[in-house]
């Protein structure tokens, strides 16, 4: 405590001073009780599906991000990112794990207000966490040797709209082959690995940890990483209700600053394409407390997916993507892909928060 030669009281104008300091600093203490208690919080209803690339949020929550936004986060999870979307238009969802999808944009086009407003899962250069697997006999017999020969191949996505169908167009492009002529087979990630292990499938687009799975038990080859066949691929976002990113901007902005903090420590995480940087050691629990990945062990193999740590998406990679899904005739009525991405939102968070520092 400072002090002064003479008591504050000795003058009016310092009783006053005193008084209003006094009020200010029994404001901020109750306002902080208050937060400590549970009270005054905004809630905020979040859909996950548990998956490695919902990470941020689980960081967010752990680290008390979002607390100290004064935000009360509840996490409600679902099977599929596609179960989100009608709750999210009904407002029952403020923020949901969305993947990039031609059912996303054709919600947008039935009136489903909604935006795409940061990075959920990306491929930068060394993080390409869905790489394409190939049975392990079919490496080994010569089978194949380079994409062209996916041709021969019975192959695997997890659905026809989906993002692993645009990455595994990507392969099939460098292999000068046709999406079109390929036969494709639709399943989730971790039957799509396990179909390879049973040989149902020649290869495969898998996400991890399955594909570190079926590397380690034997069944496939990572024979290319998934952002060495489509760099930067934007395969998941963060969503944003039309009424929560409208009607309750200030929150959302608050959740986005603690949610870019979230992606941050995460990146502080990583190192050369592992689990190896700086704040590993706290994020690898929170993970494996939260997600599908029980095995600390497999956190020291698998390859993470890239978070970006100002919140961006690629916006290049999503017009490309929606382009592809045109082809296919995937896409149903019209929608202005521009009017559904908002980044507004991590502009304002990272004008409050500065640029990202890596941690050393």
């Amino acid at each position: 405590m400072f002090q002064t030669k003479e008591p504050l009281s000795a003058t009016p104008g310092r009783r006053r001073w005193a008084s209003r300091l006094g009020a200010l600093a029994l404001g901020l203490m109750t306002l902080a009780g208050a937060s400590d208690a549970g009270f005054a919080m905004d809630k905020v209803r979040v859909g996950v599906i548990n998956a490695i690339s919902d990470g941020t949020f689980y960081i967010a929550y752990e680290k008390g991000f979002f607390k100290d936004e004064g935000l009360d986060v509840e996490f409600i999870p679902f099977k599929a990112s596609a179960q989100m979307v009608a709750p999210l238009g009904a407002g029952q969802l403020d923020v949901a794990a969305g993947a990039v999808a031609a059912g996303l944009y054709n919600s947008a086009a039935r009136g489903i207000d909604m935006k795409i407003v940061a990075d959920k899962g990306s491929m930068p250069a060394g993080y390409g966490y869905m790489p394409l697997l190939v049975r392990k006999d079919l490496v080994d017999n010569g089978t194949y040797k380079s994409f062209a020969d996916l041709k021969k191949m019975k192959l695997g996505s997890q659905s026809i709209g989906g993002s692993a169908a645009s990455t595994l167009n990507e392969a099939l492009v460098k292999g000068g082959l046709k999406f079109s002529d390929m036969d494709v087979v639709y399943l989730g990630h971790a039957e799509l690995a396990l179909a390879l292990q049973n040989k149902a499938l020649g290869a495969a687009f898998v996400t991890e940890p399955h594909a570190s799975r079926a590397v380690l038990e034997g069944s496939a080859v990572r024979v290319a990483g998934g952002d060495e066949v489509y760099p930067d691929d934007q395969l998941a976002v963060v969503l944003y209700s039309g009424d929560f990113a409208k009607n309750k901007r200030d929150v959302a902005t608050r959740f986005m600053r603690a949610y870019i903090r979230g992606a941050r420590f995460y990146n502080d995480a990583l190192r050369d394409g592992h689990f190896a940087g700086k704040t590993a050691g706290e994020v690898i629990p929170i993970l494996a407390k939260y997600t599908e990945v029980q095995d600390p062990g497999l956190f020291k193999v698998m390859t993470p997916n890239g978070v970006d740590p100002n919140g961006k998406v690629n916006v290049a990679s999503l017009k490309k993507d929606f382009e592809f899904f045109k082809t296919l005739d995937l896409i149903k009525g019209q929608v202005n892909l521009d009017s559904v991405i908002d980044m507004s939102f991590s502009d304002a968070a990272v004008s409050t928060l500065g640029p990202y520092k890596p941690a050393l």
